[in-house]
C-alpha cells in the first residue's frame, strides 16, 4: 500500500477539493430551454445532465467510460455471529467477481461499464470493534491513499461499491457514531440474519460505541475505530474522483456509510456524488436523509457490490444523451411557446 497520509493531510485534501465548474453549469442551463420539449419536461434527467457537466468540467457531459470499483475487506467483528454467512465468503466472492459470475458483472456488461475489484488484505481481518480499534491511524490513512490510487486510471463516471461479510454491522456502527440515535435505529438484517442475529448485531454495535466513546466524535477517528478497510478505500476513491473531475454514483447502505464520513468532514464533499439507489436495508433511508441525498432508484435491492450503482448508469447515460443530442427549436424548425 501507499505511504500513509496523516489524518490532518486527509482533512486538508477534503478542504481543498475543487468546486463546481460554473462555466460548464451555465452552458448546460443555457442549452436546456432551447431543446424541443416543454420546460422541465424531462424532470430529474435535466438536473442530472447539469450535474454531469458541472462535475466533469465540460459541456456537454458525456458517459463513455463508466466503471465500477469494488473494495473488499474482512472484519474481526464477524466472530460475534453478526452475519448469516461465514467470513470466508468475502474472498470467495472476490473470485466470483474475477470469474464474471456475480450480479454486478452482468449489470456492468449491460451498462457498458468496466469493473475493477480490489482485495484489501483479506487474510488480515480488522480488529474486533467491540473491544479494539478496527485499524491503526497509519493503516487507515494508508488505505484511504490506496483507494485514491485505485481510480488513478480515470474514466468519466465512477460507481463505488464493496464486499465484506459483516460490513452492515460496521455501517450501522458508523452511522450511529456519526449521526446519533440508538444502535437499533441503524442495525438491519444485512445478508439475512434472523431475530437472534439481529440481537447479536445490535449488541456488537452497542459494545463498540461504549468501547470507543467520545473518540467517535471525530469522523476519521470513527472510521478507523469502528470502520474497515473497504470503507477507508471508498473514501479515498471518492476524494480522488473529485480531483479528477469524475462524478460518482454511491451504491447502497455500506457505501453510503463510507461517504457519510466525508459528509461529516465537509457538507460539500459529496456534491460530485449521487445516491444510486435506496436499498432495502432499513437504515439506508435514514442515512440518505442525513447526508441530504435523494436516490435515483428504489428497487428493494440489498446486495451491495456496486450493483445498485451499476444499475443506475443507463439513467446517467440517457440524461447526457438527451441533453447533448436533442434538437433545439431552431434546428428542428419547431415553434417555441413564444
Amino acid at each position: 500500500m501507499s505511504t500513509a497520509l496523516p489524518f490532518d493531510d486527509i482533512r486538508d485534501l477534503v478542504a481543498r477539493m475543487p468546486g463546481p465548474d460554473e462555466e460548464a453549469l451555465a452552458a448546460a442551463k443555457a442549452r436546456e430551454p432551447q431543446l424541443t420539449k416543454p420546460p422541465g419536461a424531462l424532470g430529474r434527467l435535466e438536473d442530472i445532465a447539469h450535474w454531469l457537466a458541472t462535475w466533469q468540467g465540460r459541456h456537454p457531459g458525456k458517459v463513455e467510460q463508466p466503471f465500477a470499483a469494488i473494495f473488499a475487506g474482512t472484519h474481526g467483528v464477524t466472530k460475534h455471529g453478526v452475519s448469516a454467512y461465514p467470513s470466508e465468503v468475502t474472498a470467495q466472492m472476490v473470485l466470483n467477481f474475477a470469474a464474471g459470475g456475480a450480479a454486478v458483472n452482468q449489470m456492468c456488461a449491460a451498462a457498458g461499464a468496466g469493473l475493477k475489484v480490489f482485495d484489501l488484505a483479506l487474510d488480515v481481518p480488522t480488529g474486533d470493534i467491540t473491544v479494539e480499534a478496527a485499524l491503526s491511524e497509519k493503516d487507515c490513512a494508508a488505505t484511504i491513499a490506496y483507494g485514491m490510487e485505485a481510480v488513478a486510471e480515470g474514466g468519466d463516471l465512477l460507481c463505488i461499491g464493496e464486499m465484506g461479510i459483516g460490513n452492515t454491522t460496521i455501517a450501522a456502527a458508523l452511522g450511529c457514531a456519526l449521526f446519533g440515535g440508538a444502535p437499533s435505529d441503524w442495525v438491519g438484517p444485512g445478508t439475512g440474519v434472523d431475530d437472534e442475529g439481529m440481537i447479536r448485531k445490535i449488541d456488537a454495535v452497542t459494545k463498540a460505541l461504549e468501547t470507543h466513546g467520545s473518540a467517535l466524535d471525530d469522523p476519521l477517528e470513527a472510521l478507523r475505530r469502528v470502520g474497515g478497510r473497504e470503507f477507508a478505500a471508498m473514501i479515498g476513491a471518492i476524494i480522488a474522483a473529485r480531483y479528477q473531475r469524475i462524478p460518482v454514483l454511491i451504491d447502497g447502505y455500506v457505501a453510503t456509510a463510507a461517504a457519510a464520513v466525508l459528509h461529516k468532514i465537509s457538507d460539500r464533499s459529496l456534491d460530485h456524488c449521487l445516491a444510486a439507489h435506496r436499498s432495502a436495508e432499513p437504515a439506508h433511508d435514514r442515512l440518505l436523509k442525513a447526508i441530504g441525498k435523494e436516490p435515483l432508484l428504489d428497487f428493494g435491492m440489498r446486495l451491495g457490490e456496486a450493483s445498485g450503482a451499476a444499475l443506475a448508469i443507463p439513467i446517467i447515460k440517457a440524461a447526457a444523451a438527451c441533453h447533448a443530442g436533442m434538437a433545439t427549436f431552431d434546428e428542428a424548425q419547431v415553434s417555441d411557446k413564444g
